[in-house]
């Protein structure tokens, strides 16, 4: 089971990376592993099994069609969002490690997971044309060594065979913290940061890490959608419960 996952140690960062051929798992050691985890391990992942239908805000109930309120009263420009698991302990830890520490080994079940989820949810006639990863300011980029949504989205194309578009939309400037913030004040800090440099096709998903108040998810969709898209959806890791 994952129990003190912030507290390893690099001594056993070192050891899993040294491990990882031999199928162990990341968080345990465990000497069983699939896509880097263990079963208990795996079971530990909060699923996102209940949720907005559109932008896959954890709910109480579940439907083919089920929508959070925001969406009913603001629908956004997107059709769907695919997105396995809550962000909560240990996923959140996992995506900590993988995006600020840069250690890719944390990601690897959860990429695996990913694309397992699309390939089980999504029939291949309902699969976007292209992927689009979530644009980082170059300044970010820069401190940070890479841009996460990218490398979520180049394994997702290589795993299911769609071509990832990394240049076609462009984030113009930097904005300040969405925290603290309400949905008019959100959406108002994201205006004019998001343009699209090319073509687009009708069918597009939007690929990031993490959706959390899904106000970015939003903006990205509707500069797509004026671009030309029609059916936009959202692949990541996780959402946030609210």
């Amino acid at each position: 089971m994952i129990n003190g996952l912030p507290a390893l140690s690099t001594f056993l960062d070192n050891l899993v990376n040294r491990q990882r051929r031999a199928g162990r798992c990341v968080a345990c050691l465990a000497s069983s592993a699939h896509h880097g985890l263990c079963d208990g391990c795996h079971r530990d992942l909060p699923v996102n099994r209940w949720h907005c239908h559109r932008c896959a805000l954890p709910l109480a109930f579940d439907g083919p069609q089920t929508e959070c309120g925001e969406c009913l009263r603001w629908p956004p420009a997107i059709n769907r969002s695919l997105v396995p698991w809550r962000y909560q302990y240990p996923v959140n830890a996992m995506i900590s490690r993988y995006k600020d520490h840069g250690q890719r080994t944390w990601a690897r079940p959860l990429l695996a997971g990913l694309a397992e989820h699309i390939r089980d949810t999504l029939p291949c006639e309902d699969r976007p044309d292209l992927l689009i990863p979530a644009p980082m300011h170059w300044q970010r980029r820069w401190s940070r060594g890479f841009n996460q949504a990218q490398d979520i989205a180049e394994h997702l194309g290589g795993h299911l065979d769609i071509p990832v578009a990394s240049a076609l939309l462009r984030r113009r400037k930097k904005v300040s913290a969405q925290r603290g913030l309400d949905r008019h004040q959100r959406l108002a800090n994201l205006a004019g940061v998001f343009e699209v440099t090319g073509p687009v096709p009708a069918r597009v998903a939007i690929i990031d890490d993490v959706v959390t108040t899904g106000a970015t998810a939003r903006r990205m969709a509707e500069v797509l959608r004026v671009a030309g898209a029609r059916d936009i959806q959202v692949w990541a890791l996780a959402r946030t419960p609210g």
